[in-house]
């Protein structure tokens, strides 16, 4: 026969079972309804985004356009040693 603590299992746990509290149970509950009420977009379109941001906004990023050397405050302090 089914029974209900066969079909809910919680996130990296064994099935709940009879021993589980009405809180533990309602929180549960409530993080299910969040989860469900997501707004969700496809990843294909998600992707799209993503590149068109990306494009849009490669001009900025000093990873692709690398910062002149003057104007760099992480460039190397070059060091005159003297020796005496």
């Amino acid at each position: 026969s089914f029974t209900p603590s066969q079909s809910l299992r919680m996130k990296g746990e064994s099935p709940v079972n009879s021993t589980m509290s009405v809180s533990q149970a309602r929180k549960l509950v409530e993080q299910l309804k969040i989860e469900a009420s997501m707004c969700r977009i496809k990843v294909s379109k998600a992707a799209a985004e993503l590149m068109a941001y990306c494009d849009a906004h490669c001009c900025e990023d000093p990873l692709l356009t690398p910062v002149p050397t003057s104007d760099n405050p992480f460039r190397e302090k070059k060091l005159f040693c003297a020796l005496l």
